[in-house]
């Protein structure tokens, strides 16, 4: 092999070794900041009801699901809230200290980030909570209705009342209608 061709691929064996390097150490570093998300029933009892899956204490993670009624308790002096976070099975207790989103009310479902303090309390540092789901701003809604409008879709269709849904019910209070005046008709007779 011709040395000028050795010392190119050394060169390029040593750079390739230099970015897997880095790249692992990149991987390395990430890996303490990434925040895995559960739902409550999963804190409690793993992922896929494996206990060996279960967050352990001091873990940093997200959880979401839905505020317990009833559950919300605030501290008068100061911004430190507690409640109960559930979905279908179990709760878990979620500590927070902070100015809570404007959308946070018991029922609603929200996301809590923060550190597992233990099997069933979280220490969030961050409350997100979700807007509804058949919200639609503004701008997106202009923007559907330009394009939907020339492919046929009704305003209707767009907002989850189709005009067919809407003709069957007419037809149907119509006829309801024709049958009570019916009724009354023969009562009087």
């Amino acid at each position: 092999m011709n040395p000028r061709r050795k010392s190119r691929l050394s060169l390029l064996l040593l750079v390739l070794l230099g970015i897997s390097v880095a790249v692992g150490l990149m991987l390395y570093a990430l890996r303490q900041n990434i925040d895995l998300f559960y739902t409550p029933t999963e804190v409690i009892y793993g992922k896929d009801n494996k206990s060996d899956t279960r967050p352990q204490p001091g873990q940093r993670l997200r959880i979401g699901g839905m505020v317990v009624e009833g559950t919300v308790v605030r501290d008068p002096d100061s911004l430190k809230v507690r409640f109960d976070l559930n979905d279908i099975g179990p709760s878990v207790t979620v500590e927070y200290e902070g100015i809570l989103p404007d959308l946070f009310r018991e029922g609603q479902g929200i996301v809590a980030q923060g550190v597992l303090l233990d099997e069933r309390t979280l220490k969030a540092h961050e409350v997100l909570a979700k807007h509804d789901e058949n919200y639609v701003p503004p701008e997106l809604e202009d923007q559907m209705q330009k394009v939907h409008q020339p492919m046929g879709v009704s305003d209707g269709d767009l907002k989850g009342v189709s005009e067919r849904d809407q003709q069957s019910l007419e037809k149907f209070q119509h006829n309801l209608q024709q049958t009570i005046q019916q009724q009354k008709s023969e009562t009087n007779k």
